[in-house]
């Protein structure tokens, strides 16, 4: 298959109603984390030619409706070059949640998407990456790190470093590729934990400080960042102490959206609407505007 590197044109424009969700079967639920407030739902398209219109690239987000509940919009987890269902990583926090999070394989919801303008992997291409991630805001920088470690993008990009945080070890997410990226003599991989516990060998600290501790080098580098807005704002600083440019680092920003099309005005940050221009974002692009992110 043929990996995008730019966000496609999205699939709803071929529609006649851009808020008109497309039919999508769960195929399967997995709990994610051990207090199961975090579930990973993989999702089918009924109709092929819905399938055939989805193109997507990492960091897009689509909006997910439970029928009677209302919609979200939820970052994909999947790459584009891994085939079979979407992935959505869903944490369980409200009306809408809450009823996704009681859905079983077989049952239907409705999916609009792709949407927003994802991360820029064209400028990305030739440089060394570090990607940071806290909490469960980890779904979209799981489709960017799957997608850069395929074997059919890896010799793209350069040096691959990620930085991963969260609570408690039962809160990470995606176990399974984190224990698959941590074999690869390709990427360097580092996991932390905000306190020590019985039986973990890896990092404690929290986020920032873990990023000052690894001190990965800004030639010929972008970061990208997403998590809690709490950590972006910490981690910010530590990365121009090590010499990152705003030009040189991306976030993906987690704010309110409703229409996801940029209509509604809810994710409005002065010029931009998060849900069209973004959610991902320059540092440099962000540097001058009110400070609500």
């Amino acid at each position: 298959m043929t990996v995008p590197t730019t966000a496609p044109k999205p699939a709803l424009q071929a529609a006649s109603n851009p808020y008109l969700p497309v039919p999508m079967r769960i195929v399967s639920v997995r709990v994610e984390t051990d207090d199961s407030m975090l579930r990973t739902f993989e999702l089918g398209f009924e109709r092929q030619e819905d399938a055939s219109r989805f193109d997507f690239i990492p960091g897009q987000f689509c909006e997910i409706s439970v029928f009677g509940k209302g919609e979200a919009p939820f970052g994909i987890a999947s790459s584009p070059t891994e085939t079979g269902p979407l992935k959505f990583t869903v944490n369980n926090a409200g009306v809408l949640t809450r009823a996704l999070h009681g859905m079983g394989e077989g049952d239907i919801l409705g999916l609009r998407g792709p949407l927003g303008n994802g991360y820029p992997l064209n400028v990305f291409e030739g440089h060394n990456l570090v990607i940071i991630g806290g909490g469960f805001a980890f779904t979209t920088l799981r489709s960017l790190t799957q997608y850069i470690l395929d074997d059919r993008s890896r010799s793209r990009f350069g040096d691959v470093t990620i930085v991963y945080g969260t609570r408690t070890p039962g809160l990470l997410l995606y176990k399974e590729e984190l224990a698959a990226w941590g074999r690869r003599g390709d990427a360097q991989l580092h996991l932390t934990i905000d306190a020590a516990v019985p039986g973990w060998t890896k990092l404690v600290g929290f986020v920032p400080d873990v990023v000052a501790r690894v001190a990965p080098s800004p030639k010929d580098a972008y970061a990208v960042i997403c998590g809690p807005p709490i950590m972006i704002r910490f981690t910010l600083p530590k990365l121009t102490a090590l010499g990152f440019a705003p030009e040189q680092v991306y976030t993906s920003l987690e704010r309110r959206m409703k229409c996801g099309i940029g209509k509604c005005g809810r994710c409005n940050i002065g010029p931009y609407y998060v849900c069209k221009d973004g959610p991902v974002f320059s540092y440099a692009q962000l540097a001058g505007l009110p400070q609500e992110y």
